[in-house]
């Protein structure tokens, strides 16, 4: 009995491997990039434009360039900001949670001005609880979900950068 149970998770261990890899998954990998270089115009001192600058920079496919006339395609980025929005009320009238919104506008266009991506504007938001007891706490958690929306904004658009139709 011992012995069939040992054999059937050997067995198990070899199938998972081979039905994941049949199925078609696999990790995403480096972007691939039409262009071969890239500018970044804009939130120069901003922590989402030192993420952005710092994701590129690590870009195997891509190099970012300091002249916008050495550059490809010029990433511009237009518009960028946080915003905090009261979501819910307690019978007191205390808020309850907020809401935390991030915009970043942002196009795509060549060192001459032909656009490779109209302005495009990309939203994300994260809902948090709120309690006046903890004041501290929910600050710094605030500050973590701020951080994790840019994350996930420059994976955004450096997906958007790899799908770009240059034509």
């Amino acid at each position: 009995m011992i012995l069939n149970m040992r054999w059937m998770k050997f067995g198990m261990m070899l199938i998972v491997p081979v039905l994941i890899a049949a199925c078609g998954f696999h990790l995403r990998g480096a972007s691939e990039f039409p262009f071969k270089t890239i500018y970044v115009v804009g939130s120069e001192a901003t922590p989402f434009g030192a993420a952005l600058r710092r994701n590129l920079k690590e870009q195997e496919n891509a190099r970012l360039v300091d002249s916008e006339a050495d550059a490809d395609v010029v990433l511009q980025l237009i518009a960028e900001r946080p915003e905090k929005v009261i979501l819910s009320l307690t019978v007191q009238g205390l808020v309850r949670e907020y809401t935390l919104n991030s915009y970043l506008t942002f196009q795509v266009r060549n060192a001459y001005g032909k656009i490779y991506l109209a302005p495009t504007t990309i939203v994300l938001h994260r809902t948090i609880s709120y309690n006046e007891n903890v004041v501290l706490s929910k600050a710094a958690e605030e500050t973590m979900l701020y951080k994790d929306m840019q994350g996930d904004m420059v994976q955004q658009v450096v997906r958007r950068l790899s799908v770009l139709n240059m034509e």
